[in-house]
């Protein structure tokens, strides 16, 4: 079996785009391949050094998310970064391959300063040397473990690209040692926000989650973008301006939907009417994970165990791995 290895980092519970953009397709992967799935508590704190609580906090909430979304915990070995040193050991052995202006030339690592200009200031002064290198990182999470594919996105392309450079650059100097990995594109797309934001985003404050509670489904869609054109009830709109149409057709079955669409578009549905039928199609769908949920956090030592054993297999895997790297450069003097 391929090896996967992928990550999320541990600054809070997971939304509906992580559900749909992601998770979803972890669900399949799972039996498919040797999967490694990385709590990344060290990259967590690259934006959140100055509130280390919050990170340790989430790294078993995001857990329970990913157990409760039915991931399978003997097929996926779930680990902690920080737990694992061959990987920051790596790390520093990558930056010495890597300029610092590739570093700031990679899309997605100016994209997320731009969107961080509260921790970084308008014209990122005040970028830190962990956050401009967490590429470096993310290629040492890779390829400690050997991985070959790395599920993710379109914006997560930059980031797989630059850690294949990186792999190509250390087999030019020390010998074929480390595999290219591939990135393995989602077929799902970016999900939308609340606000119609083309990104459902934690720090946006557009996000659904799936540990929200009912009264907190129901304040936030009836809150969510509809089309702004439809003023009275029997205004006929366009459903594809309208934000709860978009969650209809997320958590909906398709014959609702179409009913859903059409009486959108002839004025004989009022917005107040489809968000209340969104909300209880909402929690319907999140019945199943928040009874999941449920038992997770009435027996905490289960998640405890499952990211021990996952940790053990993956120190393992990083051990092994850190055999040959060490061998290519001439750093294994115990031989």
């Amino acid at each position: 079996m391929k090896t996967i290895l992928t990550g999320l980092r541990p600054t809070g519970n997971l939304h509906l785009g992580h559900y749909f953009g992601a998770c979803v397709n972890y669900l399949k992967l799972q039996d498919e391949y040797d999967f490694y799935l990385e709590i990344a508590d060290v990259q967590g704190l690259t934006d959140n050094f100055f509130n280390p609580e919050k990170v340790r906090h989430n790294v078993k909430e995001i857990t329970i998310d990913l157990l409760s979304i039915g991931l399978d915990s003997s097929k996926v070995h779930f680990f902690i970064q920080s737990r694992i040193p061959e990987i920051a050991e790596l790390t520093v052995f990558y930056s010495n391959l890597v300029t610092v202006a590739r570093l700031h030339r990679n899309p997605t690592v100016k994209s997320e300063i731009a969107q961080k200009k509260e921790i970084f200031g308008n014209e990122g002064e005040s970028i830190t040397y962990g956050f401009l290198g967490y590429p470096v990182s993310q290629a040492a999470d890779i390829t400690c473990f050997n991985g070959e594919l790395v599920p993710g996105g379109e914006d997560q392309m930059p980031l797989v690209e630059q850690c294949r450079e990186i792999v190509r650059k250390f087999n030019s100097i020390y010998g074929d040692t480390l595999k290219e990995p591939e990135i393995l594109l989602s077929e799902n797309k970016r999900i939308k926000g609340l606000d119609g934001n083309d990104k459902m985003g934690k720090s946006l404050g557009n996000a659904i989650y799936l540990v929200d509670s009912e009264e907190e489904i129901s304040k936030k869609i009836m809150g969510a973008v509809t089309d702004e054109n439809k003023i009275k009830r029997d205004d006929p709109a366009n459903p594809n301006k309208c934000m709860v149409y978009y969650y209809h057709k997320l958590v909906n079955n398709k014959e609702n939907i179409n009913k859903v669409c059409d009486e959108c578009q002839k004025g004989t549905r009022g917005c107040v009417q489809c968000k209340k039928e969104l909300i209880e199609s909402m929690n319907n769908f999140l019945s199943d994970f928040r009874a999941k949920r449920k038992v997770y956090e009435e027996n905490p030592e289960l998640v405890d165990k499952i990211l021990a054993d996952g940790t053990r297999e993956a120190l393992k895997k990083a051990k092994e791995q850190m055999v040959k790297v060490k061998k290519a450069m001439k750093l294994d003097y115990e031989n």
